[in-house]
């Protein structure tokens, strides 16, 4: 929200400087991020006339421009601006005023003298416009001093505005704080209601429930509206971020800024009747005012002209029926509608419009009466017409009503750690515009209706601690024991994670939890996506189903900046819809991805690029912090490499993917190297078996090595499996320490060297003990296809 201090000071008064102003402000939770000041330092420079211009003799980009400045006799000025004509009334800085770091005085320009400068808003720091000359109305009285005329020196302030905040997207609502905080009034405001001098009107209907429960119109016939915006009306909309149009536009956009409620000025003349709100139907087009032709469905709110859409409700008027400087008759617009039914539907066509920047956050469902009135008394001040009566359209029974509150002098202490005067809670509620009425143990308050954010007790107290002022609550440490619970051994810390990563030379990353639909679409991962009702863009439309997506974006982010080796990981959720109506279901997961140089740059060993084992020694070094045998498994996923990943199992529980990307995928996503990645599901891997000591045989262990040929596609967890199985309890462990292909194995098979290692805690074993072991081994693994080694 950005304004003028002036325009502030209008409408409550205080004398608090401008930098006390601006302090006082961001004290209470309006954060001011930026203040300007306008139009300081305009001594000697006044409102003048061009009286002639001719062309400078010496000059093709020159003229010589006589300028009546108030003092009689014309001045002479030579000038360079394109707009320098005849009868242009524009600022003068004449001899000994400054503009800027420059004096002015009398010079010779190319052989002609000057005596003073015509000036540009930029040059003068009043806008960023250098194209010309300012130019000023023609009724501008002439020699009247510029900053006079333009009620300057001023400064606009402008406000950062948390989401629950929306009463203060207009003047009165920023007032109400301003008062409270310095201890002042708001000046009264009274729009008196303009009474109708003609039967022009049109039927208005509401046909949305209560997503538009208040509609407002009124007809205003034999309007000029090719009258210029009065001077003072322009400054205070261009000090506010809004460059002036025409003067009807401009009208809605103050009421707007001054008020709150936005507006909409339609072409009487374009419009049938009757007008109405309803939903849009599927496949329901209309032109905005920004000439583009937008596809509307249900969720959509539309103005109608007999059943015709004519205008998006609370994001944007429609471009067949807008007003011009022909328009002759106008229909004035305001409503309310409710923010449920216009939040993110402009973000959804890349809008982001003033209207509804407001209404999705909540306007003053009273505002619309007030507003209309405040337009149509501008209008006739300035160009002129005859109104007709204002008709309104209303479904009671869906307007927001302000519930009283229960607010008790006990809580507030207790919440805030002090004790606050009543008068005082009394006086900064009042400032605010809430009814308060004392009770035995407090007050009974009531909000006003454009407080949408005040509804239970905490509410009123965060008033009461940001007006008093949260650095006059004091620090208060808590008394009383402090239970204190150690962390339990059985369940893996994130941090312990963490940590054991970050050690292992992978960076963190924390990306959104919601992607574009697109992206998830490219990956084949997009069942089960759950939508965004409200998204911030239309990239970002839905949440996650798996962390990779994302992981991978920011990588190929870092590599499009010359990164040649990345590691990644993140810890995050995944989400998947449930059933009708029940929350999605959220899934805490690990992923990491990597790129390029397996090591940094060293030359202890051979360069080359991280790969499958890479990953899969380190998510097996964060299976050894929780104890966990992990199993691997090929893998069938559509983003996986064929061949290349694996499937993570987890006591038979596939809990997680690990392996190379598809090329076909590397592709779409504009990829040219090869990446590397694993993702797992949290849960199954933070369970950590507890360590159990146990007795210390005496009996010693005998080791039995087996050679076994078997197919050269045979995957060694089978084996493993299978020989575990069938060796039994006196199987103490198990080591694979060689794999051979070459001479002496046939073409297709691989001879892999195991060691069992047996051993019985309460006797020696035989050699018929390890005899009758590997004999079971054996015959487990023929139907794999295995057999020993000769």
């Amino acid at each position: 929200m950005k304004f003028s201090e002036n325009w502030l000071r209008q409408h409550v008064q205080t004398d608090a400087s401008r930098d006390g102003l601006a302090a006082t402000l961001t004290a209470i939770g309006l954060e001011v991020e930026d203040t300007t000041v306008l139009g300081e330092g305009l001594d000697g420079i006044v409102v003048a006339r061009i009286v002639a211009c001719e062309k400078h003799p010496e000059a093709d980009r020159l003229q010589v421009c006589s300028v009546d400045a108030g003092t009689g006799a014309p001045l002479q000025i030579v000038c360079g601006a394109l707009n320098a004509r005849a009868g242009l009334v524009a600022p003068l800085a004449r001899v000994g005023a400054r503009v800027g770091e420059l004096t002015i005085s009398a010079a010779k320009l190319r052989g002609v003298e000057s005596n003073g400068m015509l000036c540009s808003a930029k040059e003068l720091g009043l806008d960023s416009d250098a194209s010309g000359l300012l130019e000023l109305p023609e009724d501008a009285p002439v020699g009247t001093a510029l900053a006079d005329y333009l009620g300057l020196p001023d400064a606009t302030f402008e406000l950062k505005l948390t989401p629950n905040r929306a009463d203060c997207f207009g003047i009165r609502g920023i007032a109400f704080d301003v008062a409270a905080a310095c201890g002042s009034t708001v000046t009264p405001y009274e729009i008196a209601p303009v009474a109708a001098t003609c039967d022009a009107r049109l039927d208005v209907a509401l046909d949305a429930g209560a997503d538009a429960p208040r509609y407002l119109g009124r007809v205003i016939e034999g309007v000029d509206a090719g009258v210029r915006t009065p001077v003072w009306m322009a400054e205070r909309l261009r000090r506010s971020g809004i460059r002036p149009l025409s003067f009807l536009v401009d009208v809605t956009q103050y009421v707007m800024l001054e008020l709150g409620q936005p507006m909409h000025a339609f072409d009487r003349d374009l419009l049938q009747g009757p007008v109405g709100v309803r939903h849009a139907r599927a496949g329901e087009t209309l032109t905005l005012l920004d000439e583009r032709e937008v596809t509307l469905d249900a969720q959509f709110l539309v103005i109608t002209d007999a059943d015709r859409a004519v205008a998006l409700a609370g994001v944007m008027g429609g471009h067949d029926t807008r007003v011009t400087d022909a328009t002759r008759n106008v229909f004035l617009e305001s409503a309310h509608f409710a923010p449920a039914a216009i939040i993110g539907r402009a973000r959804r066509f890349g809008l982001h419009t003033d209207a509804s920047h407001r209404f999705e956050r909540g306007v003053d469902p009273q505002l619309p009466a007030q507003a209309i009135e405040l337009a149509t008394r501008l209008i006739l001040d300035h160009a002129g017409g005859a109104p007709g009566p204002v008709v309104a359209a209303e479904l009671p029974e869906h307007l927001p009503q302000p519930q009283p509150i229960h607010l008790r002098r006990q809580r507030v202490a207790r919440v805030l750690g002090l004790s606050i005067d009543d008068a005082e809670v009394a006086r900064i509620l009042g400032a605010l515009g809430l009814a308060v009425v004392d009770t035995a143990d407090g007050w009974t308050v009531t909000p006003p209706p454009r407080r949408f954010d005040l509804a239970i007790e905490e509410d009123l107290i965060e008033e009461v601690a940001r007006i008093h002022g949260y650095d006059r609550v004091p620090t208060t440490l808590p008394g009383g024991a402090t239970r204190l619970c150690a962390p339990g051994e059985g369940r893996l810390a994130d941090a312990d994670l963490r940590r054991h990563l970050v050690a292992r030379d992978w960076l963190e990353a924390i990306n959104y939890a919601f992607v574009d639909a697109g992206l998830l679409q490219s990956w084949q991962l997009e069942a089960g996506a759950v939508p965004l009702a409200n998204p911030l863009s239309a990239e970002l439309g839905v949440m996650r189903t798996s962390l990779l997506p994302g992981l991978v974006d920011a990588l190929a982010r870092n590599t499009a900046r010359q990164q040649p080796r990345v590691r990644l990981f993140e810890l995050g959720r995944s989400y998947h819809a449930a059933a009708a109506g029940e929350s999605p279901l959220e899934t805490p997961r690990l992923a990491a991805v990597a790129i390029g140089p397996a090591h940094t740059e060293q030359w202890g060993a051979p360069a080359r690029d991280v790969d499958f084992h890479d990953l899969k020694g380190d998510l097996g070094s964060l299976a050894l912090l929780a104890r966990a045998d992990l199993e691997f498994r090929p893998s069938q996923a559509a983003f996986g490499h064929p061949g290349r990943s694996a499937d993570v199992y987890r006591d038979g529980t596939r809990i997680g993917w690990i392996g190379e990307l598809h090329p076909a995928l590397l592709r779409r996503l504009d990829l040219d190297h090869r990446v590397m990645a694993f993702e797992i599901e949290l849960e199954p891997l933070r369970a950590r078996a507890l360590p159990r000591s146990g007795a210390l045989t005496r009996f010693p262990s005998v080791r039995r090595d087996l050679a076994l040929l078997v197919a050269e596609d045979m995957p060694w967890g089978t084996l493993e499996a299978a020989i575990r199985e069938a060796a039994g309890p006196l199987l103490a462990d198990l080591r694979l320490f060689d794999r051979y292909q070459g001479k002496g194995v046939e073409t297709g098979f691989k001879s892999l060297a195991t060691g069992l290692i047996l051993q019985d805690n309460s006797r020696t074993l035989t050699d018929r003990d390890v005899d009758d072991v590997v004999a079971r081994v054996t015959t487990a693994l023929a139907p794999h296809g295995a057999r020993i080694r000769s």
